[in-house]
């Protein structure tokens, strides 16, 4: 007898086993290359979210830091100064004055600091805008306007109180003369604190709705740009932190800020013409060689206003 058919079978067992042997080392190295592949994969895609990430942190940095650029060209001192027939005084002479000067021989000056949400501020346009119109028209006086966003936090996320004065930069930058007629629309449209405010198409309805108002398109697409925005925010921490141009105050009290001559004006409750009017002639008294302006006031008491 022979040992063949034995040696068969042992060499088949052994051709099996080595085929197994190979096919759990290539099932090996397939599963090392995907898992190769996986952790790459996964590399890759932290890199790009790390890479995004610090795109945006860049991004946010450069935007934080980025200047906010010029104001209009009628805003030096952070205000528009507006003067006889409504017109916004030329720049050589609009530089706010220092506390308790006056406007040129014997004209009051009276400033204003503004906010567009300000309840209290529409309080004392709706008591007084017209009163001080006739004042400055005639030439009896002048009006500084100084448009703040104190009240960015108080409109649902819109910032509207910033948008506003945005768009009121854009009237004095485009069509300065027809700042004083917004001013007084964008107070007769203020809504309500609180609310979201009105959209940018609202604003801009209300802005380009006044009459006269010049270059309308460049208007709107300054207010949709919002070139101004960054500009006006950097005003407002200004005059917060206490630098208000044409006061010796040395802490914003709120708005609305109303100066004659440099003195304060505190709004009474309810805000009245005629107490507003008495306070002019006594700072104008208060200056040498002013004369007393005496239009007739136009306005009958406004509801109690809010002070920010």
């Amino acid at each position: 007898m022979t040992n063949r058919p034995e040696g068969d079978a042992r060499a088949a067992r052994n051709e099996r086993r080595e085929a197994a042997r190979r096919r759990a080392q290539r099932a090996r190295t397939q599963q090392k290359r995907r898992q190769r592949g996986v952790r790459l994969g996964l590399q890759i895609g932290l890199g790009v979210v790390l890479l995004a990430a610090a795109t945006i942190v860049t991004l946010v940095l450069v935007d934080s830091v980025k200047p906010a650029g010029p104001g209009p060209t009628s805003m030096s001192q952070g205000g528009i100064t507006i003067g006889q027939d409504l017109e916004p005084v030329t720049a050589g002479a609009s530089a706010t004055p220092s506390a308790g000067a006056t406007d040129g021989a014997g004209t009051v000056r009276i400033s204003l600091y503004v906010d567009y949400l300000c309840p209290g501020c529409r309080a004392f346009e709706e008591a007084n805008g017209e009163y001080i119109q006739d004042l400055v028209d005639s030439g009896a006086a002048t009006v500084d306007i100084h448009p703040v966003a104190i009240l960015s936090n108080r409109s649902q996320g819109t910032k509207y109180a910033l948008r506003a004065a945005n768009a009121a930069a854009c009237v004095a930058e485009h069509s300065p003369n027809q700042f004083y007629a917004v001013n007084r629309a964008l107070f007769a449209a203020q809504p309500e604190e609180g609310t979201p405010g009105l959209t940018d198409a609202e604003l801009t309805d209300v802005v380009t709705g006044v009459d006269g108002l010049q270059d309308r398109s460049a208007i709107r697409e300054c207010i949709a740009d919002q070139d101004y925005a960054k500009w006006v925010d950097e005003q407002t921490t200004a005059v917060t932190e206490g630098d208000i141009p044409g006061s010796s105050l040395d802490e914003f009290p709120g708005t609305p800020l109303v100066l004659v001559n440099g003195q304060r004006y505190e709004l009474t409750e309810p805000v009245t013409n005629d107490d507003f009017r008495t306070f002019v002639v006594s700072a104008a008294g208060a200056t040498e060689a002013t004369p007393t302006p005496t239009p007739t006031p136009s306005a009958t008491p406004s509801p109690r206003p809010t002070k920010r």
